[in-house]
């Protein structure tokens, strides 16, 4: 019997274990991805992922965003990085906070050496404003960018201002005045910040113009903007995306799920329906 014990409370201590194991040989995994490509690029390599992960041992999902940590995280990477050192660094990401983005980009345009940001996925709200600071973006054909514009909550700033323009004031209420206060506000600074990020390389007139197109509100907050668009606005962007970065993405997986929602034979194809050795 005390046999059995012994056995069990061995089986408690490596299902404890095993966990922490396998996310150190992960850890481990990404730095050498990262080490492997700063010494092909001569950069500062710096990853701003955010994956939809399980908290241990409760097991609901943890949705994430740009946040305060991750601005002091990055802006002490910067600081330990030379001025005349390139930094590469790879976003995927829904957006955030606006003052921890804001934060990100500001201290992305001081750095003296080139910046380029990568997007494998999608940069969505606060990772376009980081791109926006970029001196070049690196785009998957098939990846997104988003728009800028505020938002108040769950309302846009700009869908905010609208209702009064489609209101007597005697019909609104209180609220919804210092909302659309607020949100003129919103608005201003954002296009503000956005412009002075685009402005030094460009014209007044083009850091205007694109700066308007991000911020005032023509799309939904979720529109995508892919490739073929950011290139038309006047958004340095180029394609040939490094296998580095897609070796990267898949040491950050998503959280397992019961049942996957995608299945396929992960190994890549030629063409004439010949298959690749794994």
């Amino acid at each position: 019997m005390s046999n059995l014990w012994n056995l069990f409370w061995i089986f408690i201590i490596i299902a404890a274990l095993l966990p922490v194991l396998q996310q150190k040989m992960m850890e481990l995994k990404r730095l050498k991805v990262i080490k492997d490509f700063e010494t092909k690029r001569k950069s500062r390599v710096i990853t701003l992922i955010h994956r939809q992960e399980i908290m241990k041992l409760l097991g609901f999902p943890l949705m994430r965003y740009i946040d305060i940590t991750d601005s002091e995280d990055i802006l002490r990477a910067i600081r330990f990085t030379p001025a005349d050192m390139p930094i590469d660094m790879i976003v995927h990401t829904p957006g955030g906070l606006v003052l921890s983005s804001e934060q990100i980009a500001k201290a992305l345009k001081r750095h003296k050496a080139k910046v380029t940001i990568f997007v494998p996925h999608y940069a969505m709200s606060g990772g376009t404003l980081l791109c926006l600071a970029a001196d070049e973006v690196v785009m998957d054909e098939n990846a997104v960018l988003g728009p800028v514009d505020p938002q108040l909550g769950e309302y846009p700033a700009a869908a905010i201002l609208n209702v009064l323009g489609k209101k007597e004031p005697k019909d609104i209420d209180d609220k919804t005045f210092i909302l659309a206060d607020v949100s003129r506000k919103a608005l201003a600074q954002v296009k503000d910040f956005v412009r002075m990020i685009l402005s030094g390389e460009r014209s007044e007139e083009d850091a205007e113009r694109i700066a308007k197109i991000f911020t005032e509100g023509r799309w939904t907050h979720d529109y995508p903007i892919f490739f073929e668009e950011a290139k038309s606005i006047g958004i340095n962007v180029s394609s040939g995306m490094p296998k580095e970065v897609y070796q990267l993405m898949d040491l950050f997986p998503q959280a397992l799920q019961q049942r996957p929602s995608v299945q396929y034979i992960p190994i890549p194809y030629k063409s004439g329906g010949r298959q690749s050795k794994p």
